[in-house]
């Protein structure tokens, strides 16, 4: 029998393994429900009510888990930090937010306590996980509460805050339903993605966590195991090797990765890649990046046809999949709709289809409202990324007569040259297939005549050398796959490009030089 939602498992069974955190440390169903029974019984002893808030700034690690948990039957918001902001980031979160709770690790102790400073916000109840000065500890906080389950329980929201690549990050927020949160787990159960890879079947499952739980994807789908009744094992960060290693020692049976660890695991040794068995592995999905069809397809060589990849986003919109047989039958495609009701437009600027094959803004919803967001505070944003019931994240894409999606770029990534559109993801692919770069990032400069041109820049692999013929030789590559416009107008090598722990590229950090030195000339 297939129990939905978290609540519902761990009275299925109680005494099976939840939670495995990178310590080796574990938690059983009844032990995590209990933990999060506790701090939801602190939370409210510190005055926080329905609709509050709480921030978590914590690496993977089970306290992580138990905030959620806590969260989402206490009728809280909750917004995961990404623990490489600076104070100042997460202090303008805290207040953004309305925080009325902040959860820290000590390792981050430092910038959690500049940021509580300088955030001034005198409601603001701090725990610790670990030893932080002015934080009270979360063990102890939570040791002396009752692990009975709290009256009036009700179905709380994750409040995810945008990437920030243009200005301040928007936090991205939901009315929350009124409902239990076993009734919710039943709601949302269709959108389980888990369950839609037909890993929904009871019996011994185990689901591997290498990218960081404050993204949406990682945190989501470590949620999802859990409300299947699968055992989570969390890592500190993503290493090659060990990911084959505890697969092969938990037998995993489903993960959710990001297309530059495909790239860390492809580069591996042979000898090294055939000394772990992997045969556990039911389902790879992946987003968050373009994928090369070279790369899913060379994954699929080796772990078998289980790479699943799919579109959406923290906003919630996008929600398609594609199998792995068909991103073989269509290289490239982020797949269709895949839930009754969810529909995928592609518009142009007055909001109008464009025919079948050209490239326009990727709007779309979700059945039951799912994409019924605001950002928070900033009610002209909501509305620019609206149109009727659709909504936007920012991307552009075509889509082919059959229905499947193409991503080609974010509009804040879009190059204008001379009036013509650049899509830098497909640059990017093109250059992802050379042999001697390892991470590449493409992005438009200024230039006087055209108004921006192509830049790249490069990651090069092990024992590559940098050089002007390298360059040379990296444009004639591209010249031999690409419209000469698109050819990058130069080629730039880095050490190491800027890549957050789950892979998504800060791509103002390469960018914003170059106009910031353009607009000084200009002065």
């Amino acid at each position: 029998m297939t129990h939905v939602g978290f609540w519902s498992a761990a009275k299925a069974h109680p005494d099976r393994i939840a939670v495995v955190d990178p310590e080796g440390g574990t938690l059983t169903f009844r032990e995590l429900q209990e933990r999060a029974n506790q701090l939801v019984h602190a939370l409210r002893e510190m005055g926080l009510q329905r609709g509050d808030g709480i921030a978590i700034l914590l690496p993977n690690c089970a306290e992580f888990i138990v905030s959620v948990l806590a969260a989402g039957q206490a009728g809280l918001y909750y917004t995961p930090l990404n623990h490489n902001l600076i104070a100042s980031e997460i202090a303008y979160i805290l207040d953004n937010s309305d925080a009325k709770a902040f959860i820290a690790h000590e390792r981050f102790g430092d910038k959690a306590n500049a940021a509580v400073e300088e955030a001034n916000l005198p409601a603001l109840n701090t725990l610790a996980v670990g030893e932080i000065d002015g934080f009270a500890d979360f063990t102890s906080v939570i040791d002396c509460q009752p692990t009975t389950a709290p009256e009036d329980r009700a179905a709380g929201s994750m409040m995810s805050y945008t990437s920030g690549t243009t200005g301040r990050p928007k936090g991205v927020r939901r009315t929350l339903s009124g409902m239990s949160p076993e009734c919710q787990d039943k709601l949302t159960a269709p959108m389980n993605m888990l369950a839609v890879f037909g890993l929904g079947q009871a019996g011994r499952n185990a689901h591997l966590c290498v990218s960081p739980l404050y993204h949406n994807a990682p945190g989501g789908y470590a949620m999802f195991a859990l409300q299947l009744g699968h055992t989570l094992i969390l890592t500190a960060k993503f290493d090659a090797e060990q990911f084959l290693a505890l697969v092969e020692k938990h037998r995993i049976t489903s993960t959710q990765m990001v297309p530059i660890q495909f790239y860390r695991l492809l580069k591996l040794p042979e000898s090294t890649r055939k000394k772990y068995d992997v045969s556990s592995l039911r389902v790879i999905s992946h987003a968050g990046a373009p994928c090369p069809a070279d790369v899913k397809r060379r994954m699929m060589d080796w772990f078998g046809p289980v790479v699943y990849e799919y579109y959406s986003s923290g906003e919630g919109v996008g929600g398609t999949l594609v199998t792995p047989s068909e991103a073989l039958e269509r290289p490239g495609t982020v797949g269709r709709p895949f839930l009754p009701g969810a529909v995928i437009k592609v518009l142009d600027e007055a909001g109008n289809e464009v025919p079948r094959g050209e490239v326009g803004a990727v709007y779309s919803t979700l059945p039951g409202g799912g994409s019924s967001f605001k950002y928070h505070k900033d009610e002209s944003k909501s509305a620019s990324a609206r149109r009727g019931d659709l909504f936007t994240a920012g991307d552009y894409g075509r889509m082919d007569e059959d229905g499947y999606l193409y991503l080609v770029s974010r509009r804040t990534d879009l190059i204008l040259s001379g009036g013509v559109n650049i899509y830098p993801a497909e640059v990017e692919t093109v250059l992802l297939e050379h042999q001697g770069i390892a991470d590449a990032a493409v992005f438009g400069i200024p230039n006087e005549e055209w108004g921006e041109e192509v830049k790249a820049v490069v990651q090069l692999g092990v024992g590559v050398t940098a050089s002007p013929d390298l360059a040379d030789e990296i444009q004639k590559f591209c010249r031999e796959r690409l419209a000469a416009f698109k050819v990058p107008k130069s080629v730039d090598f880095m050490d190491e490009l800027p890549r957050d722990p789950n892979g998504k590229m800060y791509k103002r950090h390469l960018r914003d030089p170059y106009w910031v030195k353009a607009t000084a000339g200009a002065r």
